[in-house]
């Protein structure tokens, strides 16, 4: 079974609590959830022990979501334990500081390249960045996962789940890459600062873009440059 499985923590450095932060009095979670659900695969939620997490929780509680608690920062075996606990074959990792990511295309891509899904596979749209940050997703095998759970030894691999793959060993993966015609990663559309925050409260308020497509979105922004101006000073935290 495929799922999609969102870290999220209350305790992010630059913006404390910012998965509950509420625009339109709805948290960012629940519109990053939602917008999830549109990929039509199980949603599940990975979270620390933390009690700073506990709404997370009682979140995932109150909205009949799937969820695990796990390691702060050893978030690699925070999915393991997740994974094994729900039996899933083919993981879908993504972040919840991306309010705005886009389920269908996260279908879209997993559907259109299934026949190349061999065990040590690889699909992402981050390696190769022609998206706007704020629709990354990555997609491997629970085998895949395993393999890092055993193996992956160094802080940096096990805080950011996939650089065993990606930077450790890159020729052992059979790597999918999903881009756009037309690079369009010059937009950052996640929320890590306040700034962030601005730019997505007015893409929701004054443009639905909660109710947009990816590729809407992104052409929403090429029309109104004023949005990119109010997060382009914001650095993107070095991994």
């Amino acid at each position: 079974m495929i799922g999609i499985v969102s870290q999220v923590r209350m305790t992010s450095t630059r913006l404390p609590g910012k998965v509950m932060k509420q625009v339109n009095g709805i948290p960012l979670l629940q519109y990053h959830v939602d917008r999830l659900k549109k990929s039509d695969f199980p949603v599940y939620i990975a979270t620390t022990t933390n009690n700073e997490d506990d709404p997370i929780e009682e979140f995932c509680r109150n909205n009949n979501l799937d969820f695990h608690r796990g390691s702060e920062h050893d978030v690699l075996s925070r999915y393991f334990e997740l994974a094994q606990k729900y039996d899933l074959k083919v993981i879908v990792r993504v972040t919840s500081d991306c309010p705005l990511i886009d389920g269908q295309l996260i279908r879209a891509s997993y559907l259109n390249h299934q026949r190349y899904l061999q065990e040590n596979f690889y699909l992402c749209n981050t390696q190769k960045r022609t998206y706007p940050r704020g629709f990354d997703f990555e997609v491997f095998s629970r085998s895949t996962l395993e393999l890092m759970q055993k193996n992956a030894t160094t802080d940096f691999e096990r805080e950011h789940v996939t650089p065993y793959i990606w930077k450790s060993h890159p020729n052992e993966f059979n790597f999918i890459h999903i881009t756009r015609p037309d690079d369009a990663s010059e937009f950052r559309i996640t929320v890590d600062e306040p700034d962030d925050f601005k730019l997505v409260e007015r893409l929701i308020l004054d443009h639905e873009a909660h109710l947009k497509t990816a590729e809407e979105i992104i052409a929403l922004m090429r029309l109104n440059p004023d949005l990119k101006n109010l997060n382009l000073h914001v650095e993107q935290k070095k991994v």
